[in-house]
């Protein structure tokens, strides 16, 4: 089979592009489902923009703490939307749900709001898509899988590399084909430079509900930079390059490779060459080993010194007995042992058929494609009252492992994991920072009481 043909077969059972641009059309007299957006930056308006052209929506409210985003939003929303209302803006998602009662539900915000709004969102009726990693600890991911089995909700976690079409190819080509042979070891990893230091502490600007913003998380005063996306800086709000860079790809080797939890997790690293008084407080290296007995998964992050493969900066290396597999969200690369010839392809991109995405300036064109897959596989499994292809526990196993081992490098040493218990193996301090402490009224959920 040629690559045009297998592409046009639909990639692994993912929709092809034709389905994707009618499913948006829908059936005559089919009625739009009702959406709401909580939190309207970067991705958040991205993931919108492209369930908007997969699938019959209303966008019926709209939600964030920076009155600015949430107004400039819904202007882009009337005119993309096929009713081009201007939907109702909201600064609290609670008033969002009680009052428009969406279908759907999708959440951008920061990774620390991710899991009072998607419980809330379930608890209103909502099916969600989230954004990865779906929790700030543990114990959050914990609860929401329990929310969305208990309200029987389907929850789709933004991890769209489990769609994206380069990447499902060289799946197939190259792993369930055998030509890669057994694996035994994973190199996921992250070169990219470290950030710059933010300005001095400020007041919010008035458009910023700030004491909203920091929300359940431990206090941090307000530097300009901070919002509206390098809040990934930022320990309060985050865990680093780990939770935000490790699980798209961890995730995806989990689901190539039919992984589940590891046995235990270990991790090393820190900050130890920015500034130790410098006010961006993660780490910037980090070397992180998922034990899997007879696979070995290993993250590696150094945000300092020079990349060493600078067509991958970001991306895994699959090390097979027969080849080695590369892969980034921009290519892959097989390079087989011994005779054989290379082989290499770039990302699809469909820049012609949606040039829509070039008006909204944040779009990733190479992304664009798994997205628009993503959403339109959760739109599909809910119809069919089917697991999305990254079920919100999917999502819990990639984004906890990735929380454990930062856990791992903080406490300095290695954690057993028991799965079943939902708990570390002998080792009550680790269990106790399973669960971060609440700040103020807000009150931390737990699996037995959401």
């Amino acid at each position: 089979m040629n690559r045009r043909k297998f592409l046009k077969t639909g990639i692994g059972g993912i929709a092809s592009l034709a389905a994707l641009r009618t499913g948006a059309l829908a059936a005559e007299g089919e009625k739009p489902l009702r959406v709401g957006l909580i939190g309207c930056g970067w991705y958040g308006k991205t993931d919108l923009f492209h369930l908007i052209q997969v699938a019959p929506v209303e966008v019926v409210g709209l939600c964030d703490v920076d009155s600015r985003a949430r107004d400039q939003a819904a202007e882009l929303v009337a005119g993309r939307q096929t009713s081009k209302k201007r939907p109702p803006v909201y600064g609290d998602y609670r008033r969002l749900l009680a009052e428009q009662r969406p279908e759907i539900a999708l959440i951008g915000t920061p990774d620390h709001w991710h899991c009072l709004p998607m419980i809330e969102a379930c608890k209103a009726g909502a099916d969600v898509y989230v954004q990865k990693p779906i929790s700030y600890d543990v114990v959050e991911g914990q609860a929401m899988v329990a929310a969305a089995r208990k309200y029987g909700r389907t929850v789709q976690v933004g991890l769209e590399r489990r769609s994206t079409p380069h990447l499902l190819e060289a799946r197939d080509r190259f792993i369930r084909s055998g030509l890669l042979g057994k694996i035994a070891y994973v190199d996921i990893h992250s070169y990219y430079g470290s950030p710059r230091e933010f300005p001095p502490v400020t007041t919010p600007p008035e458009n910023l509900d700030w004491e909203t913003y920091v929300g359940p998380a431990t206090w941090r005063d307000y530097s300009p930079g901070i919002h509206p996306r390098s809040w990934r800086n930022c320990r309060e709000f985050s865990n680093g390059q780990t939770g935000d860079l490790c699980v798209h790809f961890f995730d995806v080797v989990r689901y190539f490779l039919d992984l589940r939890w590891p046995k235990s997790i270990s991790a090393s690293g820190g900050i130890l060459m920015r500034n130790p008084d410098s006010n961006i407080n993660v780490h910037d290296t980090q070397t992180a080993l998922f034990d899997y007995g007879d696979i070995q998964v290993v993250w590696n992050q150094r945000n300092w010194g020079q990349n060493p493969d600078p067509d991958y900066p970001w991306g895994a290396t699959l090390y097979g007995d027969k080849g080695t597999l590369k892969l980034s969200i921009r290519s892959y690369d097989f390079i087989p042992k011994g005779s054989g010839s290379p082989v290499h392809q770039d990302c699809v991109e469909e820049r012609e058929q949606y040039p829509e995405d070039l008006q909204h300036r944040e779009t990733e064109i190479f992304a664009a494609p798994g997205n628009r897959r993503q959403l339109r596989n959760f739109v599909d499994a809910r119809q069919r009252g089917e697991r999305p292809v990254a079920d919100i526990e999917e999502g819990h196993i990639s984004s906890a492992s990735c929380i454990l081992a930062n856990l791992s490098m903080d406490l300095g040493r290695s954690l057993r994991w028991d799965s079943e218990a939902g708990r570390v193996v002998g080792d009550d301090e680790a269990n106790r920072r399973l669960t971060r402490a609440y700040r103020g009224d807000w009150k931390h959920p737990h699996p037995m009481s959401v």
